[in-house]
């Protein structure tokens, strides 16, 4: 069973602190996947920075995703339906101290699809700690990105490279999902 992971498409990372200019292009290709997913009624999972204004990470990036503010929101464009899940995270990581793991054990999930920001940061971190996990993983490219074309392409390549990741296309995760 595959399970769609959207990594840190909140509002301080798409138009707010930490703003991501590239993150407009991969918005409807995310929404379109999200809309099989839920017809397909598979699993949709969020994993969102949720930080205190003292975590460490504040030193490197500044104030971001503050809990409780509108900053750690899910941008409007992508609103959480009632049966998808949101996580808090609090590193790179989607699965570092989650229940992630425990939630896509339980659900037979055996491939992931990792969308949203940054290729080479979050998305990657956490595709390192599904390989590790056993998991097969799936990145559609027109669905992730990062503050600069090369900082994506070259994590693309990471993740094809090390953790065996197949770069594809939401259309093509799509149509797969209709057989």
């Amino acid at each position: 069973m595959k399970a769609l992971i959207i990594v840190d498409m909140l509002n301080d990372f798409v138009t707010g602190s930490l703003k991501c200019e590239r993150a407009q292009r991969i918005i409807p290709h995310i929404r379109d996947l999200m809309s099989s997913f839920h017809k397909h009624k598979l699993p949709v999972i969020f994993v969102n920075d949720s930080h205190l204004d003292t975590d460490f990470e504040m030193e490197r990036w500044g104030a971001h995703a503050i809990e409780g503010t509108e900053g750690a929101e899910v941008i409007p464009e992508l609103t959480p339906e009632k049966d998808d899940i949101i996580i808090g995270k609090h590193v790179y990581s989607s699965f570092f101290e989650t229940p992630l793991d425990s939630i896509l054990r339980s659900r037979k999930v055996d491939t992931v699809i990792l969308t949203g920001l940054h290729t080479h940061l979050c998305v990657r971190h956490t595709a390192a700690d599904a390989f590790f996990r056993g998991y097969k993983i799936q990145i559609p490219e027109d669905c992730v990105d990062s503050f600069t074309k090369e900082d994506h392409q070259s994590g693309l390549e990471y993740l094809k490279e090390y953790y065996a990741a197949n770069i594809t296309k939401a259309d093509a995760i799509i149509k797969d999902l209709k057989k």
